[in-house]
C-alpha cells in the first residue's frame, strides 16, 4: 500500500451514490473529488484514478472519455474506468472500447470496492 492518500475522480450526478463511495473511499484510503458531469472541470489536475456513472450520464461512454480527458489534459496516464447498470452490456463495452481500462456492473464497484481499486491500481 502507498504511503500517501491515492486520488479518485468520480464523475457522477447521483447524490446517494456519491456519497456512499466517498464513505468506501475514505475506509479503503483514497481521497475523493467528485464531479457531476464529465465536462465540469475538476479542482485538481493529478488522479491516480478517474470513475464514470455510466448510469447516471446520458452522453455516450466515448463523449464522456473524450471531456474527461480534455479537463485532465496534462495527466494523459490517467487510468479511466466505468460502472453502470448490469443490463446495459453494450455501454460498459462501449466505454472499455473508447479507452476506460475496465467497465463493471454497479453491483461489483459498490460490492467489492476494495477489489475493484487493488484491480485498478494495479495493487493486486
Amino acid at each position: 500500500m502507498p504511503d500517501h492518500l491515492r486520488s479518485m475522480l468520480l464523475i457522477s450526478p447521483d447524490l446517494m451514490l456519491t456519497s456512499r463511495v466517498a464513505g468506501l473511499a475514505a475506509a479503503a484510503g483514497w481521497n475523493l473529488e467528485v464531479r457531476p458531469a464529465a465536462s465540469t472541470p475538476p479542482a485538481n489536475e493529478r488522479y491516480d484514478l478517474a470513475v464514470l456513472d455510466l448510469g447516471g450520464l446520458r452522453p455516450q461512454p466515448a463523449e464522456l472519455i473524450e471531456q474527461l480527458r480534455a479537463n485532465l489534459s496534462t495527466q494523459h496516464s490517467i487510468r479511466i474506468v466505468a460502472f453502470g447498470p448490469h443490463v446495459q452490456h453494450e455501454r460498459l463495452q462501449a466505454a472499455v472500447d473508447a479507452g476506460a481500462v475496465d467497465a463493471v456492473s454497479r453491483g461489483e464497484f459498490l460490492g467489492n470496492f476494495a477489489a475493484c481499486l487493488a484491480r485498478w491500481d494495479g495493487s493486486e
